[in-house]
């Protein structure tokens, strides 16, 4: 039951789940899409799962407004909290048959929450309180580069293009010497180092913080102890700040923003 004694990372990660469980139930069946432009569209589980997620926290937290990747702003104008949701973050992976999906669920500078639908049994979801994070086992997550993973989202458009691109990242020597890369095409990557699976993650864009796809992850990240900058090392949510480095360590990031900049010089 949802209540409003919840605290807002147990809130955010029962919207989480909410939505998950949708996701996951629906996967597989036929699924009308709403075009989007641009090659872009959702599904009619992306609709369901913001419901599902707007629900929750319509009981929880009547009072505060939400962001959704599909329904828009709602609830009061005036609210100093803001949720921010993405139903399905890696919609064109779902629709084509492919797990690698995430629900993202943030309060935009507090808590999150990110659920992967098909992880585990009945699904996972790690969760923050803004200062601490932990897996779906209850542990405080553990970021580590042991995995030499790094996972780069090669998804147009590319802004950054000429001065960084990531498949230009990927061809430089010094990245094959040291790095693995990876490509899930879905901001549950971002879960991923801060649980370990990944030493880091890089993505193209604009000021991400505020973004459906990625505050949740980059909330998460934080709270793990990653380092977590813009492409150009400013931190993230400051002015200035474009795309996404999030890496295990102090280290793993240093050799990526090294990378980075022998790439754009």
């Amino acid at each position: 039951m949802i209540t409003q004694e919840l605290s807002d990372a147990e809130v955010a990660a029962a919207a989480a789940r909410a939505a998950a469980d949708v996701v996951r139930d629906l996967y597989g069946q036929d699924l009308a899409r709403v075009d989007k432009g641009g090659g872009d569209f959702a599904t009619g589980a992306d609709l369901a799962a913001e419901r599902a997620a707007l629900d929750v926290l319509r009981a929880a937290r009547p009072d505060d407004a939400v962001l959704g990747e599909e329904g828009g702003r709602r609830g009061a104008a005036g609210s100093a909290r803001e949720w921010l949701v993405d139903p399905l973050c890696g919609t064109l992976n779902y629709a084509v048959g492919n797990k690698l999906v995430a629900v993202n669920v943030a309060l935009r500078g507090g808590a999150a929450a990110v659920a992967d639908p098909f992880g585990g049994e009945d699904g996972e979801v790690f969760r923050t309180d803004g200062t601490r994070a932990w897996g779906p086992d209850g542990k405080p997550l553990a970021p580590t580069a042991a995995t030499g993973l790094v996972d780069v989202n090669l998804d147009p458009p590319f802004p950054g293009a000429p001065r960084f691109r990531a498949v230009d990242l990927l061809a430089h020597p010094d990245f094959v010497a040291g790095f693995r890369p990876r490509v899930v095409s879905t901001s549950l990557a971002l879960a991923w180092v801060a649980a370990g699976k990944r030493a880091a993650y890089v993505t193209d864009g604009g000021d991400l913080s505020g973004s459906v796809h990625f505050a949740a992850g980059i909330a998460l990240c934080r709270a793990a102890g990653c380092v977590v900058t813009g492409l150009d090392g400013t931190p993230v949510g400051e002015e200035g700040a474009r795309g996404l480095v999030a890496a295990a360590d102090a280290p793993t990031h240093a050799r990526l923003m090294d990378l980075i900049r022998k790439n754009a010089s």
